[in-house]
């Protein structure tokens, strides 16, 4: 795992909150105001105990696209079982489908997952694809009242969504206290069950018909691939489609020399964004720029890296003077790190003499230290921001506008650690799902300002997916003008949420297209 993952696996332990079991509670009635809410299968009790199965069911309706989309909300439990048929854990998801809609069998179906691991649903929820987003200001920043709006760029005018929460995020939780705890938390473990459960989701809500889509976020990337193959080779559920945001390595190698030299582009990127670099290049469109900087890390920078130790003194002189222009650091401080620097250095070095820091995961956000001196920044200053936004804001509208009533504590980061990284082929296998159903493709998506998984690395993660190349026409990569949520950004959230429209209404086939090669 890349360090800047195994800081993120740290950060996210740390923030867990202490396990505790969860409640579903009577509903109270709506206010006349309120969507209208039917409520069944849910514990009558305030006793903190979560209800393995429950259901709120809600209308609501929202203008996409200047056309008026009608829905129905469904937030509630569904239980996950061992092997031999006991109830273990219940997971936590809200759904939605569009109810203007009377076949089924042609309405794609998007299951939608965020990562961590041990993060809830909640930011693709109410930032991205669902019909209602925060109260944030075009850039992202949190403003109040806290709160939500309706999404105008929402995807549900395309497809139906469901949000769900692995075990110990959101609401979802173990309910056997004698459950073997390796059976969730791990790569391969994660997948197994979640392919389980979401096999019983489909089949309850009559979908098998119906294109179906993955998306992942973050970790929750690893997640999906891993899952396309799983469903498919396990559950015999077909895809449509695979949607990584921000992903993640995906089990794929790349230490030394390739892993130093990938993260330069996301460095430009962010010294462009600060305007801190050379003055010719300050004034050029940032793609354009990157498009350079790029070229140069593929065919000057990892050979230059791949010498080590026993590259000419004139050419490390050299290459440290390309690498101090593209990232808005000293040629002093290139030489220090032996042409390396470590992505922590940079968020606390760049702004440095500003006496600020930038964000790890949206180096757009700014932080302040104690002191200017040190190799890394005091607090992620781009998290913090949106846990401030995001927490009053879903708590908000699971309970009092989906009427899901309990006194249980919302997860936005659960206890989920120690997690099993071991035997992460995710990437293999989301390469083997799509080269055993030619209707499958890939989207990945990213932000350019994002220093946790950055742009480039989600690049030459697509590029390793397929070393063949013979699917790369099933594959395409887009990029956005800010971080690791890109959706937060007002005008990354209207093209972003454009191009999954557009894949999925490409990666749907018309009536009687045969999968086939």
């Amino acid at each position: 795992m890349k360090k800047s993952n195994l800081l993120l696996a740290s950060m996210l332990l740390c923030m867990s909150s202490a396990y505790a079991q969860d409640a579903s509670t009577a509903a109270t009635p709506a206010s006349a105001t309120a969507p209208a809410v039917e409520r069944s299968k849910a514990s009558a009790t305030n006793d903190r105990l979560l209800a393995a199965e429950s259901a709120v069911h809600s209308n609501g309706q929202v203008t996409i696209k200047g056309k008026l989309v009608p829905y129905k909300a469904t937030a509630g439990t569904q239980p996950v079982w061992d092997k031999d048929g006991k109830v273990i854990a219940s997971l936590f998801y809200t759904y939605y489908q569009r109810s203007d809609v009377s076949n089924r069998d042609k309405r794609p179906l998007v299951i939608s997952f965020n990562g961590g691991p041990g993060s809830a649903s909640v930011w693709m929820h109410v930032a991205y694809t669902g019909p209602k987003m925060l109260n944030i200001d075009d850039e992202g920043y949190p403003v109040q009242p806290y709160g939500i709006r309706d999404n105008p760029h929402s995807i549900l005018d395309v497809a139906d969504i469901v949000y769900i929460d692995p075990v110990n995020t959101g609401f979802s939780r173990i309910l056997d206290p004698k459950a073997d705890r390796n059976q969730f938390f791990g790569v391969n473990a994660d997948i197994a069950y979640l392919a389980e459960w979401l096999n019983t989701f489909v089949s309850r809500n009559s979908r098998w018909n119906s294109p179906k889509y993955l998306i992942g976020e973050s970790y929750g990337t690893a997640r999906v691939s891993g899952l396309a193959k799983e469903l498919q080779n396990n559950h015999w559920m077909y895809l449509n489609g695979v949607i990584l945001v921000s992903p993640t390595g995906l089990g794929i190698k790349r230490e030394g020399p390739v892993s130093d030299a990938l993260s330069l582009p996301y460095y430009t990127a962010s010294a462009w964004h600060h305007k801190v670099l050379a003055a010719d290049l300050q004034k050029r469109d940032l793609n354009d720029v990157l498009a350079e900087v790029e070229t140069f890390t593929l065919n000057e920078f990892i050979p230059a890296l791949s010498k080590g130790g026993f590259i000419d003194p004139t050419q490390r002189k050299e290459m440290a003077a390309k690498v101090a222009r593209y990232s808005g650091l000293s040629e002093t401080t290139v030489l220090q790190h032996n042409l390396a620097v470590p992505t922590s250095y940079f968020w606390k070095d760049l702004l440095r003499t500003r006496g600020q820091t930038v964000g790890r995961l949206d180096s757009r956000y700014l932080g302040i230290d104690r002191m200017d001196a040190g190799s890394g920044p005091d607090y992620n200053a781009e998290l913090t921001s949106w846990l401030h936004s995001f927490t009053p804001a879903i708590n908000h509208y699971l309970r009092d506008v989906l009427k899901y009533k309990t006194d249980v504590k919302y997860n936005m980061f659960g206890p989920v650690h120690p997690w099993d990284n071991s035997n992460d082929r995710t990437g293999e296998n989301l390469r083997l799902a799509m080269a055993e159903n030619p209707y499958m493709r890939l989207l990945v998506q990213s932000g350019y300002y994002d220093g946790a998984t950055t742009y480039f690395d989600a690049k030459y993660t697509m590029w390793q997916v397929d070393p063949s190349g013979k699917m790369r026409d099933r594959m395409e990569f887009k990029g956005y003008r800010s971080g690791h949520m890109m959706y937060l950004r007002s005008e990354d959230l209207v093209t972003s949420n454009e191009h999954i429209r557009e894949f999925i209404k490409k990666a749907t086939p018309a009536n009687g297209q045969a999968a086939k090669y």
